[in-house]
């Protein structure tokens, strides 16, 4: 079948428009891969997207706000209650009729209404301590929220700056592997002309490139690891194309002008594991308030309003009367007998109404509660030993806790202190081993020493530079840890 001319003309603006729309995809999707592999990430960055997406700071947030509902209950409990209970009752057979308090049989409906209210006075300051005691456990669980932010936030640092490290160490790989190359092919230009005199020369350089390309491949893998390390902390996809954020190298490597006592005494007030460690030890020694105050009386005042309905209630009215002769006699003066009269009434009967049932059948009371707490299976002073156990054991984390910053305070510190020490051995040893290098690589080149030598003043020179790179992370790590412990980790 042949297409008429308007069909080709629809299908030729159908192809033309799906040609645009995956024109316009292509673009973004240029534009976005772009943006993912150009865009730096910062250190700050990562911590803020670390944070908000790690589940234990999540988890440790909720706890927090389950602390906080728990100290708001417990100030809610200085409040006075109010209840109200409504009964409904279908009666049959034989029960009592609440409105005349008789006997019937009969089918009726009926109703109570209480509206009750009371309001504790002393409880052995039970509530008072209570509120207390929830405060500082609130306070402990904020101090617990701000600790797993922190912990985050070293992980990150930590990640972050191997990552940077790796990076470091990857350009110099390439640095090893360019420098292997131009003397191979320096040689190998040699070796065509018939200038070499020594053909060993060549394959040692050679084995020494083999080495740096398989440096390279160790320290590309090595990169990667640490890419993934730090996107596994962040809670995110891997992207091997992320770049980070460099460090200024002057901040890298510093030594701290406080000593290790100085920064543990300045970590006692300052870190929030520390502070939520004291704050629960605390709120035990409330517990215990807490539980004593169980074993005192209790005054209390208490209210209530009461009503009822039955649909048994009725008003009666007299509507008419009469004298008439009961079956009775009396005995008269002379022995006879006289009969007994009565007055006998015809009532009408009306049922009364819900509402003035409601409204008339209502009472009040209010008085003041004395509770005495006697014998209770001895549970309140069962509860006393507990209290008093957990406070002894929240002693006991709270001095192991302060144990514990003490020892990674002084392990911090020394790392710390060997790590600069090495930093500035390894910065001399690099100028020394780069003038060696650099003596060396010209008598090579002038063919008056051997590849032998060549290839150690070379391997000692990259050496120098690695670990001269390592050392300088292993400073900034250790410090910012101990900036963690004087409570200024900040970015």
């Amino acid at each position: 079948m042949v297409k008429s001319n308007h069909q080709n003309n629809s299908d030729h603006i159908i192809m033309r428009y799906f040609k645009f729309i995956f024109f316009g995809l292509m673009v973004l999707s240029a534009i976005n891969v772009h943006a993912q592999t150009d865009t730096l990430t910062t250190i700050r960055q990562c911590i803020d997207i670390a944070i908000k997406n790690n589940l234990v700071v999540q988890q440790n947030d909720l706890q927090m706000q389950r602390l906080g509902v728990n100290y708001k209950q417990a100030k809610d409990n200085l409040l006075p209650t109010l209840n109200g209970q409504v009964d409904h009752s279908l009666n049959s057979g034989r029960s009592i009729n609440v409105f005349t308090n008789s006997y019937v049989t009969q089918s009726y409906t009926s109703g109570n209404y209480n509206l009750n209210a009371g309001l504790t006075l002393f409880s052995g300051l039970q509530n008072l301590n209570a509120i207390k005691q929830t405060s500082l456990a609130y306070q402990a669980g904020k101090m617990d929220f701000q600790q797993a932010k922190d912990q985050v936030t070293i992980n990150v640092i930590t990640a972050y700056l191997l990552v940077l490290d790796n990076t470091e160490l990857l350009a110099q790989a390439y640095n090893q592997l360019d420098v292997s190359k131009k003397q191979v092919e320096r040689l190998e230009i040699l070796e065509k002309d018939g200038a070499n005199k020594l053909p060993s020369d060549l394959y040692d350089l050679k084995g020494t490139y083999g080495d740096n390309e398989l440096n390279l491949v160790t320290t590309k893998n090595n990169l990667e690891a640490s890419k993934l390390n730090l996107m596994q902390i962040l809670n995110i996809p891997y992207n091997r194309n992320i770049k980070l954020e460099p460090i200024s190298v002057q901040d890298v490597a510093k030594q701290t002008s406080e000593n290790a006592d100085q920064i543990f005494n300045t970590a006692l007030q300052q870190l929030a594991y520390i502070k939520a460690a004291e704050l629960r030890r605390q709120s035990a020694e409330r517990g215990v308030k807490v539980a004593k105050g169980a074993l005192s009386p209790t005054v209390s005042l208490f209210g209530g309003i009461t009503t009822n309905y039955s649909s048994a209630a009725q008003n009666s009215t007299v509507i008419d009367s009469s004298i008439v002769q009961t079956k009775q006699f009396v005995k008269t003066p002379t022995g006879g007998e006289s009969p007994v009269y009565a007055t006998q009434y015809k009532n009408s009967y009306q049922n009364i109404g819900y509402y003035d049932q409601f409204k008339n059948n209502y009472s009040t009371q209010f008085g003041v509660r004395l509770t005495v707490p006697i014998l209770n299976y001895f549970q309140n002073r069962n509860k006393v030993k507990l209290a008093k156990i957990d406070l002894q054991e929240s002693k006991y984390i709270e001095e192991n806790t302060k144990n514990v910053l003490r020892q990674n305070v002084e392990q911090a510190y020394v790392n710390m202190t060997l790590a600069y020490n090495r930093y500035n051995v390894l910065v001399e040893q690099v100028k020394a081993y780069k003038e060696s290098f650099r003596t060396a690589e010209i008598r090579f080149n002038a063919g008056v020493l051997t590849s032998v030598d060549f290839v150690v003043a070379k391997n000692n020179f990259d050496k120098a530079n690695i670990n001269l790179i390592n050392a300088r992370y292993d400073c900034y790590i250790y410090n910012k840890v101990l900036d963690y412990y004087m409570g200024r980790l900040s970015w």
